[in-house]
């Protein structure tokens, strides 16, 4: 049982929110920097080709500009450096439309992009590959190993002679991230070093590609994100224009801002890729499967490839002697897609979840009995056995606190004066990892007073990481909280994990736990003395006098944490009104109930799975990049166009955790939850349309036409 007065656990406010709130925390572009020039890029208006001819000359005349770089003098770039999607003005080929072609510099941001508007560009066009539908046809396996066909059993066979099954085709849109800062960066070089003021979900990742595409070591790059905006896997990799404000500053010998415009985002930093889902399940009549197979087609780019792991929900969620998990892709004229939040597992959980649902009315069962007659004992797909899994808790505590015996089996029977009245269930899941990390621990004495500061390259995309890494220290060595100072978002310390997939709260607490209990015992050691019962810190900087000490730990996951499958769990449940004259969908009421490990602060943990579950409203009823295939641009490219939900589009929404102890992969028991937030919750939103108004939709959005 943990200790009453630990401060890990409880609802911190925090501790960077003064800051945000007043203006004071610096993002990319906030950074002070003397005499800075400002960079505009400019893009391509084809989709497929070639340059001919790029005429800058009345740029370079305009007022204000200091320099235009396109790739006929740019310096030459490691394209093989690890910064994604190309588009760093290397050559004249075109691929995809909004790919970079230049960049004006000028000594101010309004004068450049004025020059941007006068670069004259001639091309040699070609046919664009846009039309996914006709190209899925000739979809060819991946490159990537990790998706080749996975097979349990004989699926296709099992649902050959199946007393009951359902063979159905989902199709989930592009979306994009936005973030609510753009990405931007500032690079200041000195002499053969370069700071790189820049939004990076992985600090060291940032670090290592630059450094790699602008032929330098990475001592040479130093990365500097204390503060990011949003990212929601966008900032998990680096895009050209991290390098090209490098180009920029270099070529202009002085600091240079470069910020992508809200616009220039749809086809800058990559995009969650369209996917066609067939789900095929069989089962027999008292309702467990016999077969499952979910068979994936989607798109990447022309030169390069990415495809989200839509099939992984499907691998372990339910119980099933046969199974078939298929991916094929096909090269398309567009930038390369890439990690969005829950990648694989949101877009993949809508097709399984809304399939389990369909098969549970075809077998009038009740959808939660349905999933609980599924569960697996040990992961399907390497007969792991669980390190936890709360997927019945959270479907009984679920349907407990929702009311869903309130539900009525038969679609279009709840009806409130105009709206027709729908509940709907789904369950997701997302890996549990911790990651390779390291962080110094400081300590320093004047007086009495020991205040200890925490240095790591972490990364915080305004998720809490600040609070959860000073409560950690906090507890671990026992002094206030206040007399905690966390920093973090700098390649200069230690390296550690990224902000990604789940990884991070999990991989910054325990390397942090693990560095105040080593300089606890270092201090111990130091003393030469035996104590009874063990000192903090704090009393030992005073009891010997010691004004400074400092230590560093390196952690990683336990080991023997292989030999589990480790994940986080979810029930998501939905109550929808469907107006009866418009077909328009509002989620009246939303509940997530989560089984993640320890929680280490619930009040920010409670904003990280109300901020999926929104995303993932967005994602059922209104997100959606539409590409115009006479250029192969995008159509929806502002906000105004493409929809997020806003408050007045979300109804009470509630997040439960389950009390999980989990210790198999980390010493303190963390799982993640930014992403198992989003996953499911499309799903729950379509099932629950489907309770109302008896109209499956099986393709994202769920727009009133689709219903009317």
């Amino acid at each position: 049982m943990e200790d009453k007065n630990t401060i890990t656990g409880t609802p911190v406010s925090r501790i960077d929110g003064i800051l945000k709130v007043t203006g004071k925390a610096d993002y990319s572009t906030d950074h002070p920097i003397k005499n800075p020039a400002y960079a505009v890029i400019f893009k391509s208006t084809i989709a497929a080709g070639k340059i001919t001819d790029i005429d800058t000359s009345l740029a370079e005349k305009s007022p204000g500009v200091l320099s235009v770089i396109t790739h006929k003098n740019a310096p030459k770039l490691n394209t093989k450096g690890g910064i994604r999607g190309g588009a760093m003005l290397q050559s004249p080929d075109i691929y995809f439309y909004g790919q970079h072609i230049g960049v004006v510099v000028a000594e101010t941001f309004e004068q450049a992009r004025h020059a941007a508007h006068l670069v004259q560009v001639k091309y040699e066009k070609k046919e664009g590959k846009l039309d996914f539908e006709k190209l899925a046809e000739d979809a060819v396996l991946p490159k990537d190993k990790e998706k080749a066909d996975a097979k349990r059993g004989d699926a296709k066979k099992a649902l050959e002679i199946a007393d009951v099954k359902v063979e159905e085709i989902y199709s989930t849109p592009i979306e994009h991230h936005h973030p609510m800062e753009p990405h931007a960066t500032i690079a200041e070089w000195q002499g053969e070093n370069v700071i790189l003021y820049n939004s990076s979900q992985i600090v060291n990742g940032a670090q290592s590609a630059a450094a790699a595409t602008l032929n330098l070591k990475p001592e040479n790059v130093r990365i500097v994100s204390p503060y990011i905006g949003g990212g929601f896997g966008s900032k998990g990799g680096q895009w050209g224009n991290l390098v090209l404000a490098a180009v920029a500053a270099k070529m202009v010998n002085r600091p240079v801002k470069l910020a992508l415009t809200r616009q220039q985002m749809f086809n800058s930093v990559g995009l969650r890729q369209r996917n066609l889902q067939k789900v095929s399940l069989a089962a027999t009549k008292d309702g467990k499967l016999t077969a499952l197979a979910h068979e994936i087609t989607t798109h990447a780019a022309m030169q390069d490839e990415f495809v989200e792991p839509c099939g992984d929900c499907s691998k372990i969620m339910y119980d099933s002697p046969n199974s078939l998990i298929t991916y094929r892709v096909v090269a398309m004229n567009l930038i390369l897609p890439t990690y969005t939040r829950g990648p694989g597992k949101s877009t993949g959980s809508f097709a399984l979840e809304s399939a389990m649902d369909e098969l549970a009315f075809k077998l009038k069962m009740d959808p939660i009995e349905f999933r609980l007659k599924n569960e697996p004992e040990r992961d399907p797909s390497n007969g792991k056995p669980w390190s936890s899994r709360t997927t019945v808790q959270c479907l009984k505590e679920g349907a407990k606190a929702f009311g869903w015996e309130k539900r009525k089996a038969e679609p279009g029977q709840n009806q409130q004066g105009n709206y027709l009245v729908g509940y709907g269930v789904s369950c997701g899941t997302y890996p549990a990892h911790q990651r390779p990390s390291s962080a110094n621990v400081k300590l320093k004495r004047d007086g009495n007073n020991v205040t200890a500061t925490i240095e790591l390259a972490a990364a915080d995309l305004g998720t809490g990481t600040y609070t959860i890494l000073a409560q950690t220290a906090a507890d671990a060595l026992d002094l206030p909280i206040n007399k905690i100072n966390v920093k973090i978002g700098d390649s200069d310390f230690p390296p550690a994990a990224g902000s990604v997939g789940s990884v991070g709260a999990t991989s910054y607490a325990n390397v942090v736990n693990d560095a105040c209990i080593k300089v606890t015992d270092e201090l111990i050691a130091r003393s030469g003395k035996q104590f009874f019962v063990r000192p903090t810190a704090a009393k030992l900087m005073i009891s010997e006098n010691v004004s400074e000490f400092q230590t560093r730990a390196d952690s990683k996951e336990l080991e023997g944490a292989e030999n589990y499958s480790s994940h986080s769990f979810n029930a998501n449940f939905a109550e929808v009104w469907v107006d009866i004259s418009t077909g328009m969908v509002k989620v009246e009421r939303f509940l997530a109930v989560t089984g993640a490990g320890k929680i280490l602060n619930p009040k920010t943990a409670r904003s990280q799975i109300i901020g999926g579950n929104t995303w993932g409203i967005g994602m059922a009823l209104t997100e959606e990049s539409l590409i115009d295939p006479r250029w192969g641009n995008f159509a929806t490219r502002s906000l105004a166009d493409y929809h997020v939900p806003s408050n007045l589009d979300i109804g009470t929404m509630e997040a439960i955790f389950i009390r999980e102890e989990d210790k198999a992969g980390n010493k303190l028991g963390v799982k993640g939850i930014g992403e198992v937030g989003i996953v499911g919750v499309a799903a729950a939103i379509a099932n629950a349309v489907f309770n109302a108004t008896g109209k499956r939709v099986r393709q994202l959005p769920i727009t009133p036409d689709k219903l009317l």
